[in-house]
């Protein structure tokens, strides 16, 4: 049987928390002058992932 390999990009997006996995917001590379502080703020919080894709997500990152 070969090897689980880990994607690299799911890897690099994507980490494991006791509660399940931890993902970045976007929008917030660029156009910030017309967002507010406020809304800047939030997006650089860390979300949670949708329980409707942790399967997938789990299947990107069998080692996590």
């Amino acid at each position: 049987m070969p090897k689980l390999k880990t994607n690299r990009g799911a890897a690099k997006r994507f980490s494991r928390t006791k509660g399940g996995f931890k993902r970045g917001q976007s929008h917030l590379r660029h156009i910030l002058t017309k967002k507010t502080s406020k809304r800047k703020r939030q997006l650089g919080k860390a979300a949670h992932i949708a329980e409707c894709d942790v399967k997938s997500i789990k299947q990107l990152l069998p080692h996590a």
